[in-house]
């Protein structure tokens, strides 16, 4: 898809926007405003931009997403390179090892794989001194008021803003107090997960072990030798474990009771999972919503349109949204018609990224025994992995060209 958006005026200039959320699509979205000269203030609830975290992959669209940020030479040099995964038949014995372009879709050489905190950090550090980080805050209440936004902060600081922009994540605040509940939007994807590290007592670097039974997955993903690796372990449910989430013990009790084998390494897994003190469990899940914005307020990245874990492309999806949504705003004087025109070019790559994800499972998790004996005969025939689906979505959308709105020098 080809969109061109070369408009010759900036019409940011002196708009203030508050973005709620430093992730990936919070920062990312107020590195392309603070270019095109918007007064620009990120609210965090946590303390700092969070580092470190597992490895995310950077491809397609999103990869000249950050080349247009000039970040790229900065990503190369913290890339983990990973080199193989080796998937492994439900006895344990192994059936392949593959690049992992195979399954992605991406392409060797010019794909980035970078730990979350790595790119966090990347996208942060230059507009550190010209964008206002409010860390340890959260948005309270938000009142649109037609033609500015009073934002009152957990904290009890009142300000006002021309636009507000919820980039907080999966479960967001933002979406909560002006689109309502999360329910209507949540789709779950039959699968639940647990998520942590571990010491490398195996002897990886640079890969990933996945083991399969059919709706099962037990991993272990490893980055640098001396580095902890990161293990998880997904399973199908039909109904997402509501009793579980704000019992941690119910928590690893259920992901434990779906891994009883004893071979390969499921008992040190769920060893490790049962004493990790980083564990994050969740539900694997996506964002479906009929519009992303409603009068001063618009949503990017997850809170908008999650794709899952799974999907591989959360990253990327977000780093492309908030490359369009500030170019959108630049380059049109109506937010209204920039909230607009932003959905308009990224929705088709949003669904086709989407659809990776099925309640089928994917190549990493079959769900049924039929699914797996397919997806074990592909891997056992390299030219039938191709990654073409994976290819088409992450290639989805050739990024339209903003540069005519940027501003020549950041604000003073």
């Amino acid at each position: 898809m080809t969109h061109s958006a070369n408009h010759s005026t900036n019409h940011s200039a002196n708009r203030k926007v508050l973005i709620s959320g430093a992730s990936i699509a919070g920062p990312a979205l107020a590195y392309w405003l603070d270019r095109y000269g918007v007064e620009v203030t990120v609210v965090e609830k946590a303390p700092v931009v969070r580092g470190g975290g597992y490895a995310i992959d950077i491809r397609g669209t999103a990869r000249d997403a950050v080349d247009r940020m000039g970040l790229l030479e900065r990503l190369r040099e913290a890339h983990v390179d990973s080199q193989l995964i080796t998937f492994l038949d439900t006895d344990g014995t192994t059936i392949a090892g593959i690049r992992p372009e195979a399954v992605t879709g991406g392409t060797e050489g010019l794909d980035l794989e970078v730990r979350r905190g790595d790119l966090a950090d990347a996208l942060v550090t230059p507009i550190r001194d010209s964008v206002e980080f409010l860390f340890n805050d959260s948005i309270a209440t938000l009142d649109d008021r037609g033609d500015h936004v009073d934002v009152v902060f957990d904290s009890g600081t009142r300000r006002t803003f021309d636009l507000v922009i919820g980039a907080d994540g999966l479960h967001s605040n933002t979406r909560r107090l002006v689109f309502g509940p999360e329910e209507q939007f949540h789709r779950y994807m039959g699968y639940t997960f647990a998520g942590f590290t571990l010491d490398n007592d195996f002897g990886l670097a640079h890969e990933g072990v996945l083991w399969n039974a059919p709706g099962r997955a037990a991993v272990l993903y490893a980055h640098e030798p001396d580095d902890r690796l990161h293990g998880f372990l997904n399973f199908a449910q039909q109904e997402p474990p509501f009793e579980a989430f704000r019992d941690p013990e119910a928590q690893r009790d259920l992901v434990a009771s779906q891994f009883p084998e004893q071979i390969w390494h499921i008992p040190r897994l769920v060893a490790a999972m049962r004493e990790a003190d980083d564990l994050f469990f969740d539900v694997v899940s996506q964002i479906h919503m009929p519009t992303w914005s409603r009068g001063r307020v618009a949503l990017v990245g997850d809170a908008a349109y999650a794709t899952s874990f799974m999907s591989g492309q959360g990253s990327s999806v977000s780093l492309v949204g908030a490359y369009i949504l500030a170019g959108e705003l630049a380059s049109r004087a109506d937010h209204a018609e920039a909230f607009a025109a932003y959905e308009r070019t990224s929705r088709d790559f949003v669904e086709q990224n989407q659809a990776l994800v099925t309640t089928g499972g994917t190549v990493v998790a079959p769900r049924t025994q039929e699914i797996l004996n397919a997806r074990n005969e592909a891997l056992r025939n390299p030219a039938a992995m191709t990654g073409d689906e994976g290819r088409a979505a992450n290639t989805g959308l050739i990024l339209p060209d903003y540069r005519a709105a940027e501003v020549i020098g950041r604000r003073s």
